[in-house]
């Protein structure tokens, strides 16, 4: 963060530089510039902050390599021997040990020769340091000094600014679509790897959810239970309960934002309303938990009903709370978008505000509302957070909202919390749950794009 910082300071006063060469070889010409002084500065910052970043990139990539080879360089073979560790094991426990709290991570370490070499590498990380400075500060002043070619009158340096911002932008884009690809296909190559394991029939169509393996292969449950349809159910059940509350409660802030209230209660309203969404779903579990759980258990058992501690109930009450801002923004959009003529030609013709509504406007604005409720689905089956605290984590085949069911996100976090073994099925079966959940969420965006844009009104 600080050599960013620094790039963004040293690109600032490279602008202020280019702009005020640019106006002084004016003054003393007394020719026209092809462009603003403006226009020069932002290419001398463009420039410098380019030429630097890439120098800061690159020292990241060795730098790093060059630290490790001087550290254990400096360490005698006969640690290693004594230790029984490989030089990578000595060197992460090294770096472990300078960021924990103990001063010994190892037992087997002695000591002394332990505090000798985290001198060592905190030296070769200082010089590390001070480098990327310097590289930082180099990279930037050729940058600069590139630039100055171009301060002249005849340089036409709005277009170049233009090209260059382009230029900017498109790697941005490219450097967004290439980690959402590398994301893509991470999942499938563990998930791959899950399948050689696992059959694929036995993993959609199971009815036992048991990811946990034991020790030997004599033991009970050494192979574990991988069928996915117990997960699938409780995170259908959860979600259903959470629209159903969301999305009337939604739809109607958001006719009554769009319709009833004036612009100034509107501008109260309605991000007060998206204040919720604002909330940490922590916060949300731990009201689940502790007040609506309770309170459903109680009510369960003033009415003679079995209800759990942890409820799919009221984890759904409390996720469709949460979506109720997805609901209501994405509705309101939707309604105001609808033209005024249309209100004004239903009351031209007799109708009231409320036929007004339900008549004309809905209907209108329907493939909005639609899309919007099929995003908030997919925010809902996503969240963890909430069905870990109020849901539970047990995997049972019921559509019973008052038993405990768990989610496909909650497994995930479950498989994947602590130290993990990457070639046990049990692990590989996170990346499994995440390719079927990304397939799931992708299936639910691309079916509310598919609605906005094939009954989408157009209106003059």
């Amino acid at each position: 963060m600080l050599f960013f910082l620094m790039l963004v300071l040293l690109a600032v006063a490279f602008y202020y530089w280019g702009s005020q060469k640019a106006s002084l070889i004016q003054r003393k010409t007394g020719s026209v510039l092809a462009a603003r002084p403006a226009y020069y500065g932002f290419y001398s910052a463009v420039w410098a902050g380019s030429i630097g970043l890439l120098c800061l990139m690159a020292s990241s990539i060795f730098l790093p390599y060059f630290t490790y080879h001087q550290t254990i360089a400096e360490i005698p073979e006969r640690v290693f021997r004594d230790t029984n560790l490989t030089p990578q094991d000595f060197y992460s426990l090294l770096q472990s040990s300078l960021t924990s709290s103990f001063s010994q991570i190892s037992p087997i370490v002695p000591q002394d020769i332990w505090d000798e070499f985290q001198h060592l590498l905190q030296k070769w990380q200082e010089i590390e340091h001070y480098a990327y400075i310097m590289i930082l500060l180099i990279g930037t002043m050729i940058g600069g000094w590139w630039s100055k070619h171009y301060i002249r009158t005849d340089f036409r340096a709005r277009p170049a600014v233009e090209r260059l911002v382009k230029i900017l932008l498109a790697a941005c884009a490219s450097i967004a679509i290439a980690i959402t690809i590398g994301i893509v296909l991470s999942l499938f190559m563990e998930a791959w790897r899950f399948f050689d394991r696992v059959p694929l029939g036995e993993f959609l169509f199971g009815t036992e959810w048991s990811p946990q393996t034991a020790i030997r292969a004599d033991q009970t449950g050494s192979s574990g239970s991988f069928g996915v349809i117990p997960v699938i159910l409780g995170t259908a059940l959860i979600t259903v309960i959470a629209i159903t509350i969301a999305a009337p409660l939604g739809l109607m802030s958001a006719i009554y934002m769009a319709e009833y209230l004036s612009p100034r209660q509107r501008s109260i309203t309605k991000p007060v309303l998206e204040l919720l969404a604002g909330i940490p779903t922590v916060v949300y579990g731990y009201f689940a938990a502790i007040v609506l759980a309770p309170l459903i258990r109680q009510l369960g058992e003033s009415l003679n009903l079995d209800v759990a501690a942890e409820s799919a109930l009221a984890a759904g009450l409390v996720m469709g709370m949460m979506i109720i801002p997805f609901v209501a923004s994405l509705s309101d959009d939707a309604l105001k978008a609808v033209p005024n003529s249309l209100r004004d030609g239903s009351y031209a013709l007799g109708a009231t505000k409320s036929e007004t509504v339900c008549r004309v406007l809905v209907p209108a604005a329907l493939p909005g509302i639609i899309g919007g409720i099929l995003l908030a689905v997919s925010r809902a089956v996503g969240e963890t957070m909430i069905v870990v605290m109020a849901a539970g984590l047990a995997a049972n085949l019921s559509i019973n909202p008052l038993q405990s069911v768990t989610t496909v996100t909650v497994q995930i976090t479950t498989l994947l919390t602590g130290d993990q073994e990457f070639n046990s099925s049990k692990t590989l079966a996170a990346f499994a749950l995440g390719l079927l959940l990304f397939m799931i969420t992708l299936s639910l965006n691309i079916i509310s794009l598919w609605i906005l844009s094939r009954y989408r009104q157009k209106y003059e």
